[in-house]
């Protein structure tokens, strides 16, 4: 099998390290591994299938001999440099925001859209997070029946805000333990504190008050569908939960889909796994879906305020296939299809 030169961007980043992991857990094909970061002093030497890569700096020239670049540095920095990976010859996974809805750009989900990646003229585009687990679950249901309408809040860890919301959430609950009282300098991060609450905001506002982020989940799932007809609504909610996102989606569809027909339809679908027994405790929770890189789907139920109504709840790990296995799954079908 050929093997491949592939560099990650923002490897000292939470989904860099990620990506880092699974090309060494997925046996990816490494000829050459160029770790690429804008401080390469503060860690020079990685490690990856038993042999150690020196980091290199981001530079325009860095990119000589990448065939595939795995990029999450920040959609500023892609801006930059993604142009000069690809006109070095390589073809560019971007992580950020900043080419997921550039008309000229594949936004891709391997189990949902993968005949988009041949389409690339250089640069594929990951989609946000939580979008990725919504339509991984919703895929073999709009297949089956159409969906007209989709209804979602959102439920997002704290790691998809970076290392730094990890850190502050962890020191806010020590203080809170200690019996000491959350001051002002310990609320950086977010808008408010964030351990013991929630915070019904995150990203900047855009038109009509909805979020950044919930105008990301709302264009992209038409995007990643092709279709936008499809009528989607969110309200998305940081949570003070480490790691995985969960969502709590309501669908209404063109032809009526039961709980059981819901169930076969997902048990069959590629990356996901049901886990639905309410009688018994048995629902997918974040601690299920963390490490892990499948999305879980429970409380499958039917809605009976609406004709054709389905309710969801869907966990999946945002740093694996919310972001970093996600970049690598296309990867592998750029490997496999030799494109």
């Amino acid at each position: 099998m050929k093997k491949y030169n592939v560099a990650i961007v923002g490897i000292r980043g939470a989904v860099g390290q990620e990506m880092l992991k699974i090309l060494e857990e997925r046996n990816f094909p490494i000829n050459e591994l160029y770790p690429i970061s804008s401080r390469p002093e503060d860690c020079p030497e990685y490690e990856l299938q038993g042999r150690k890569f020196k980091a290199v700096k981001l530079t325009h020239d860095a990119f000589k001999g990448v065939e595939i670049g795995l990029f999450s540095p920040g959609a500023t920095i892609s801006k930059e440099y993604a142009p000069s990976a690809v006109k070095a010859g390589a073809v560019v996974i971007d992580n950020t925001s900043q080419f997921r809805m550039d008309p000229n750009v594949p936004l891709v989900v391997p189990e949902v859209n993968p005949s988009d990646i041949s389409k690339n003229k250089g640069i594929i585009a990951n989609p946000n997070c939580s979008t990725i687990q919504m339509v991984v679950a919703l895929k073999p249901l709009h297949d089956y029946a159409k969906i007209k309408r989709v209804v979602v809040s959102s439920y997002q860890s704290v790691s998809g805000a970076g290392a730094p919301a990890i850190a502050e959430l962890r020191a806010q609950q020590k203080k809170i333990a200690n019996g000491e009282p959350i001051e002002k300098k310990d609320v950086e991060k977010f808008q408010y504190q964030i351990a013991y609450n929630l915070i019904p905001h995150i990203d900047v506002p855009q038109e009509g008050l909805y979020t950044k982020e919930e105008i990301k989940m709302v264009n992209e799932t038409k995007k990643i569908f092709g279709d936008d007809s499809i009528k989607i609504t969110a309200t998305c909610v940081r949570v003070p939960v480490i790691r995985a996102h969960s969502e709590s989606i309501n669908i209404e569809t063109k032809k009526k889909i039961t709980r059981e027909k819901a169930i076969e339809l997902l048990k069959k679908a590629p990356g996901v796994t049901v886990i639905d027994d309410l009688p018994n405790n048995q629902y997918p929770t974040p601690l299920d879906a963390e490490g892990k890189d499948d999305t879980f789907v429970g409380r499958i139920r039917e809605d009976n305020t609406v004709e054709n109504g389905l309710n969801l709840w869907v966990v999946s790990d945002n740093l694996r296939k919310g972001a970093a296995l996600n970049a690598i799954q296309i990867a592998e079908e750029i490997v496999k299809k030799n494109l």
